[in-house]
């Protein structure tokens, strides 16, 4: 694929993700990795809307986080959460939503450091998994304005957990990613629909995680 086509595509994806309201204003940030060696990230930029997301809205870093040589303005401000999912997953893309259900249930199991999914079909969604009777786990991160040790801790668990899809910050959102775009656009939409499952069952009867 050209650059052209993969800005589109990264468009596209992220416009169906706004459609469904998980990126209200100009919440979310999402990347396409060109290259991995040299890291080459294509990520939406800072402050913008990303239901209205056009190419010139992205941008290219590397594995610093930082613009290369040629690109000006600024990425988003967790560009350094993306280049450590990519460097320790090798993921193609990553995914970064923000929803209602994704945010209460942060909150609500944010002190046991996350919850575990169990007994739901939709988990099939989920790369690797081929049984309703699997246990995911979505682990949960304190949020922190410092991304760099934030990044840390990230890389620190998916080096002890390779298993690993996906996981919270508090109070903030869901980060998941894929081998493909589709993939990570797959893992996002399974991900919200356990959780809104999830939700609306902690609201009628407590649930332990």
């Amino acid at each position: 694929m050209t650059d052209e086509q993969h800005r589109e595509s990264l468009c596209r994806v992220v416009g169906e993700l706004g459609a469904q309201g998980w990126c209200q204003g100009t919440g979310g940030n999402f990347s396409l990795a060109l290259s991995q060696d040299p890291m080459r990230l294509l990520i939406t930029r800072s402050g913008v809307d990303k239901r209205r997301l056009e190419p010139k809205d992205l941008m290219l870093v590397g594995e610093d986080a930082e613009p290369v040589p040629g690109e000006t303005g600024r990425p988003s401000a967790e560009t350094a959460l993306h280049c450590r999912i990519v460097a320790a997953t090798a993921a193609a893309s990553v995914l970064h939503v923000h929803s209602v259900a994704n945010t209460l249930l942060s909150e609500h199991f944010v002190e046991k450091g996350g919850f575990t999914l169990r007994g739901y079909e939709m988990l099939k969604g989920l790369s690797g998994v081929t049984t309703h009777e699997a246990e995911v786990h979505v682990p949960i991160f304190a949020n922190s304005q410092d991304i760099p040790r934030l990044a840390e801790g990230v890389a620190e668990l998916l080096a002890k957990h390779s298993d690993v899809r996906g996981f919270l910050l508090a109070g903030h959102g869901l980060y998941t990613w894929g081998r493909s775009l589709e993939e990570a656009k797959r893992h996002v939409e399974i991900f919200e629909f356990l959780f809104e499952c999830v939700a609306r069952r902690t609201a009628f009867h407590p649930f332990t995680g």
